[in-house]
């Protein structure tokens, strides 16, 4: 899977012109809203051009895709307590802490607030924008492509992605969203950072599904 110069989405042929114009005004909608977050804003346009390639290689809708990496990280521009006090007002789920969830609320804050400004969004984006922090144990394969492709996105760097990188295509989509989750629990861990209640769980219930598989092979 290449991983070249980052292209805006609604400049991909794969699309129809409808599709191209809707995404085309999700993108400007984007500038302006990260107009103040360059770096932030560079990575959203990676994090959607790499979900709508992965979403190629695994049979994904590409434009649902799409849609949910430009979308993904859309109130990541809003501060801790902020988010906290959204997230408190909406009802979304936290376990544990409040304060210690708010860098992982951006997802599920957002799939809140997004509908009201982008009615039309598919409730299976909307779903992919709020498992992309966290995870969970029923996750889509369009949550799997855009959770994986916020991790290896072509200006991450390091050993971490570039590993993750090279396995697109070479293995299931089931197992290349299991490594990268595992991976992110052992970074969570080395860095000394607070691991959120659930992950724990999720690991263990893909750990196993992974095994099972393993097992009827």
């Amino acid at each position: 899977m290449g991983f070249g110069k980052v292209r805006p989405v609604s400049e991909l042929e794969v699309f129809s012109a409808e599709e191209r114009e809707r995404l085309s005004d999700v993108e400007a909608k984007l500038a302006v809203r990260m107009k103040e977050a360059k770096k932030r804003h560079v990575h959203t346009l990676g994090v959607a051009a790499c979900a709508t390639e992965m979403a190629k290689v695994y049979g994904v809708d590409q434009y649902e895709a799409a849609l949910a990496g430009l979308l993904h990280d859309w109130d990541k521009v809003i501060p801790d307590d902020e988010l906290v006090a959204r997230a408190l007002h909406y009802g979304v789920p936290i376990v544990g802490a409040p304060a210690l969830a708010a860098p992982l609320l951006h997802g599920p804050v957002a799939a809140y607030e997004l509908p009201q400004l982008l009615p039309d969004l598919p409730q299976t984006v909307l779903q992919a924008i709020s498992r992309h922090t966290v995870g969970a144990c029923d996750m889509t394969p369009l949550d799997m492509v855009v959770f994986v492709a916020d991790a290896i996105e072509p200006g991450r760097r390091g050993d971490y992605a570039d590993r993750l990188r090279e396995q697109v295509g070479t293995i299931t989509l089931d197992e290349l969203f299991f490594q990268c989750f595992a991976q992110g629990l052992v970074y969570v861990i080395n860095t000394g950072r607070y691991l959120y209640p659930t992950a724990l769980d999720i690991y263990n219930h893909y750990a196993c599904l992974r095994d099972n598989k393993k097992g009827l092979a």
